[in-house]
């Protein structure tokens, strides 16, 4: 006879088993990971058609997991498997070895004019920066400066859609969705900021 202990094991190398296999038989839409970064652990979520969330620590995981799971799909598992290729490359960004994301992006939690200003700002290269109004004009909608501002605040995907690349027209950084001193921190890894 099985003890409690036993049973609750077997219980968790089954529930393992399902999620690392639940992606190739497609019984999950969304799949959920952990990745470290020199901010803490980032929460990273994909669906079949790439990244759709990416979210920095202050940011509680049940309440992300939880609109994945009311916006996306309520097929919702934690997936070392199926976020693979996002973990990695965030780790190489992170170590100075990657400079482009190769990860597709899944524009589901934005629309409109936001997912416009977020498709435009993921073509901005590493190491450069454009401004709020380079941005804005690009997506279609020049004098919409301050629209572009809240769209880039909202970003489900930072990072990976590089938000942070956007500064302010008159020369200063602006704000951050992940907050200032990120911002700071994501610049200086991609040489536009320099230390000291």
């Amino acid at each position: 006879m099985m003890t409690k202990v036993q049973i609750k094991t077997a219980a968790e190398r089954a529930a393992r088993r399902f999620a690392e296999t639940a992606w190739e038989r497609r019984a999950l839409d969304v799949a959920y990971a952990e990745v470290d970064s020199p901010f803490g652990p980032l929460l990273v979520a994909v669906t079949r058609r790439g990244l759709a969330r990416l979210a920095y620590p202050n940011e509680r995981p049940d309440d992300v997991l939880e609109e994945m799971s009311e916006r996306l799909s309520p097929r919702v598992l934690e997936s070392a498997r199926a976020t693979d290729q996002v973990r990695r490359e965030l780790d190489e960004y992170f170590a100075g070895e990657r400079q482009r994301f190769g990860t597709k992006v899944d524009f589901a939690l934005t629309h409109g004019f936001t997912t416009d200003v977020l498709r435009e700002t993921s073509r901005i290269p590493f190491g450069s920066v454009r401004t709020y109004r380079d941005v804005a004009t690009r997506a279609g909608r020049p004098a919409a400066v301050r629209a572009a501002g809240n769209a880039l605040g909202s970003n489900p995907i930072p990072i990976v859609v590089p938000c942070h690349r956007v500064v302010r027209t008159g020369g200063g950084l602006g704000g951050y969705t992940g907050g200032f001193e990120r911002k700071v921190t994501l610049l200086t890894l991609e040489g536009v900021l320099h230390d000291g």
